[in-house]
């Protein structure tokens, strides 16, 4: 993995990080996550316009339809992850979903891809399961908040995978513009919220003079962490990336640990840092 491509890998993590963090403290609703798609949309398409004007991209139904299935993948996995926020601390559903997100994505990226990892790797996948299960025990009860916690972030890791694997496809293989699919993620969500919205205008009033600069402060930082993402796996296989960009697990439970004051950490310290080095073995295999 070259510096360059790690480099942009290790500050989409930070960024990735913080963001949730935002998130989980303002226990965003979808008045929330509308004004951040507002912000995102405002912001970054002027950027989208220039590089449609660059490329002289045609808006052609094959660069529609892999932006439009991006889109809703992405829409899919921020729904998810915020009803995980809600049901159970973040230092469970945050180091769940990323490190599921990884071990799903180098399983897909072999099967569909054909991407052979070496041992090292196998080993850091086999550690990345470990570390999730010393965070959240070998033993919980259903309907417990570890347990929702577990099944929320498994389930966001899937939607992570999934969406990592469409849109290496479409930006390495495809040739799909990277800043168009960041692009059309934040834009789908801002349109068909629109009409949930308008039902709810008070309580987006109240998100306005309470989180405005939550919302602007998530609405760089989540489409710009993904975007340093996508470049990355211009140049890196997915088995190098995706795992590498789980570093954000470790800054999130120090969030959680440090910020909101969350329960248990030593345990989940220990599997985050198990998981750090499941990381670690992924990029060097």
């Amino acid at each position: 993995m070259s510096p360059y491509a790690l480099l942009l890998v290790v500050v989409a993590a930070i960024l990735h990080a913080v963001w949730n963090l935002i998130t989980k403290k303002v226990n965003g609703k979808l008045p929330f996550f509308w004004l951040v798609s507002l912000g995102a949309t405002v912001i970054f398409g002027p950027f989208t316009y220039w590089e449609i004007v660059r490329t002289q991209l045609s808006w052609s139904g094959f660069i529609l339809g892999f932006s439009f299935a991006s889109a809703v993948l992405h829409l899919l996995y921020f729904v998810v992850l915020q009803l995980g926020y809600r049901k159970a601390d973040l230092s469970i559903v945050y180091p769940v979903a990323r490190g599921a997100g990884p071990l799903f994505s180098v399983l897909g990226a072999i099967l569909i891809f054909g991407e052979r990892p070496g041992w090292m790797a196998l080993a850091g996948v086999g550690l990345v399961v470990v570390g999730v299960l010393i965070m959240t025990g070998l033993r919980f009860q259903r309907g417990t908040a570890i347990a929702k916690g577990l099944e929320y972030g498994v389930l966001t890791g899937l939607f992570i995978a999934a969406y990592t694997l469409w849109d290496k496809w479409a930006v390495v293989d495809q040739h799909v513009s990277a800043l168009f699919i960041t692009f059309a993620s934040m834009l789908l969500p801002f349109l068909v919220l629109i009409p949930v919205i308008l039902r709810h205008r008070e309580e987006l009033m109240r998100e306005i003079q309470t989180h405005w600069l939550q919302a602007l402060c998530v609405a760089i930082f989540q489409p710009l962490s993904y975007l340093l993402v996508l470049i990355a796996l211009k140049t890196t296989p997915i088995t190098y990336v995706a795992p590498v960009r789980e570093l954000s697990i470790v800054f999130g439970v120090f969030f959680g640990a440090g910020l909101l004051k969350e329960k248990n950490m030593v345990k989940r310290m220990m599997g985050a840092l198990v998981i750090l080095v499941g990381i670690i073995l992924l990029a060097l295999g």
